[in-house]
């Protein structure tokens, strides 16, 4: 069995962040996507019932997202691809799809590509159906519970009050959110081992693709304008107790219109 996890990097939810030109600069805190570290995981549980299966790590993006790839290797991915090229600087959701299956299609004889549901920069969780469209694959996206056999997946995700139970057999593609597992840690041991497995990089010269069909140059959507969302927070009305704070608080209340006066 051959498994493929894409992974990205993205900018640290918890650092400083700016905007320049309409795009968000990347710094030295981005990180690997939270919820690729549950794929990883999701691999590494479908590589326990496949004690054979291969785990391949694969992202787009500049130099620095080899960090996310490194750290794919931490968590237990056998080798990974770097697709890395300045044409690919602005390719939408849609383009980086094609992109990936391309390289997945060069990879070849892959039987399942998992994806972390959404990506914590972009938000879009269109990804997983979208690659799977450029691979001609069956799809289950946003998967909360996920088993493996040897034939065949099966995962639920929860729609609006409905629990969806899926099972389709190899190869497919499937995302997996947060509830689906808990990431482990690396280990030291881990970290070490990942130093030597192999990260090899692929232009478009290695993918077959030309400067015209990716990037902003194919893309169906264009970023006109970004800025930094602000608000001004409410800090509030501290009001000390004297033996009427509880008066104060059902009157706060019923004039914001959380409650009724009876």
């Amino acid at each position: 069995m051959r498994i493929v996890v894409t992974v990205k990097h993205v900018p640290n939810p918890q650092s400083e962040r700016r905007i320049e030109n309409g795009h968000l600069v990347r710094g030295e805190e981005d990180t690997l996507n939270d919820l690729d570290e549950n794929a990883i995981e999701a691999a590494l549980s479908a590589k326990a019932v496949v004690p054979d299966a291969e785990i391949i790590a694969i992202t787009m993006g500049p130099e620095g997202a080899k960090k996310a790839l490194l750290r794919a290797l931490q968590m237990g991915a056998d080798r990974a691809y770097h697709l890395c090229d300045p044409a690919l600087a602005g390719s939408d959701v849609t383009v980086t799809a094609r992109v990936l299956a391309r390289a997945i299609e060069k990879i070849g004889d892959v039987d399942l590509v998992i994806c972390g549901s959404s990506s914590l920069d972009g938000m879009t969780s269109m990804l997983p159906g979208a690659l799977a469209a450029s691979l001609q694959l069956p799809v289950i996206t946003d998967a909360s519970k996920v088993s493996f056999s040897a034939e065949a997946v099966e995962a639920t995700s929860y729609q609006v009050s409905t629990a969806l139970t899926l099972r389709a057999e190899y190869p497919l593609v499937l995302s997996v959110n947060d509830e689906a597992n808990r990431p482990h840690y690396p280990g030291f041991k881990e970290m070490l081992a990942a130093k030597k497995k192999p990260i090899e990089q692929w232009g478009l010269t290695q993918l077959g693709l030309s400067a015209e069909e990716v990037g902003a140059a194919d893309s169906g959507t264009e970023v006109l304008d970004a800025q930094l969302y602000s608000q001004e927070k409410n800090q509030g009305t501290i009001v000390t107790d004297s033996a009427n704070a509880g008066e104060a608080l059902a009157k706060y209340l019923v004039e914001a219109g959380f409650a009724q006066e009876k």
